[in-house]
């Protein structure tokens, strides 16, 4: 994969670092001088703080997803509960997405509803577009930090991302998980997945993750030890990328460096 446009989606359950791992590459990757967009469709959305945006800036951000002008102009019609299915949305991308200390482009999209839950509201076909656009249209390293699963990519979304990161720790619950969120990324067409074990403390913990991932035949690309300075910085509300000595954060970079030489 030695090209200057990558899609890479990152997922797994939460609280496992999903989006540290996120943070860290799309800054990698905008340090390499590639125009970088990330994409926070995490229902729980924090991309921001993790790109070096203050807390004030971050709680400013309106998620795509609750934007009712925006939602409105670009679906609404003069038919009450209909909305429309064609827009375009390249003004979306240049309105509304916010640039981090580290150079990469930030947006946030809000929750999104599984495609299997029947939702088909306009803020829905509104982030979907979007996604669609950003992944399939756009010549650009674009990175997704996203919830538990696929649910934000239709099949032919997804099968235009490279790379799926699926980030667990070394628990039972979170490992599962990944084995679950590695065969629906399958499903939906994705042919790179792989494992990425994440505070990793010691030999046992890694042992757990590297025997769950043989066992269930899942590419294991990396693991990312344990680094307290990490939890410290997320812990006091600032970027862990200040630690520019930090083992978890080199750990990461050196992922990004693979993913480049990665074919």
């Amino acid at each position: 994969m030695v090209k200057k446009t990558v899609k890479i989606a990152v997922s797994g359950k939460g609280g496992v670092g999903k989006t540290l791992v996120s943070g860290v590459l799309a800054c990698f990757f905008a340090g390499k001088g590639l125009k970088t967009i990330a994409i926070d469709a995490d229902p729980s959305p924090n991309l921001a703080l993790t790109l070096g945006l203050d807390l004030e800036k971050a709680r400013e951000i309106v998620p795509i997803s609750e934007n009712r002008e925006l939602v409105e102009s670009k679906t609404g019609t003069s038919f009450s509960g209909v909305y429309r299915l064609s827009f375009t949305v390249d003004d979306i991308v240049r309105d509304f997405t916010v640039q981090t200390p580290c150079n990469v482009s930030l947006m946030v999209m809000g929750t999104v509803r599984s495609m299997g839950a029947g939702c088909t509201c306009a803020a829905n076909a509104v982030v979907r577009a979007l996604l669609r656009h950003l992944v399939v249209e756009r010549d650009e390293v674009v990175i997704v930090d996203m919830e538990a699963g696929v649910e934000h990519l239709g099949r032919g979304t997804a099968k235009n991302v490279d790379v799926m990161l699926i980030v667990t720790d070394s628990s039972i619950k979170s490992l599962e998980t990944a084995k679950y969120i590695y065969q629906l990324a399958k499903d939906a067409g994705i042919e790179r997945v792989f494992l990425v074990g994440n505070k990793v403390a010691g030999e046992l913990q890694k042992e757990a993750v590297q025997g769950f991932a043989e066992d269930n035949s899942l590419d294991l690309l990396e693991f990312v030890p344990f680094d307290q300075q990490v939890i410290d910085a997320e812990t006091r509300g600032y970027t862990p990328l200040q630690h520019e000595e930090s083992t978890a954060i080199q750990t990461i970079r050196d992922l990004g460096e693979r993913l480049i030489q990665l074919k």
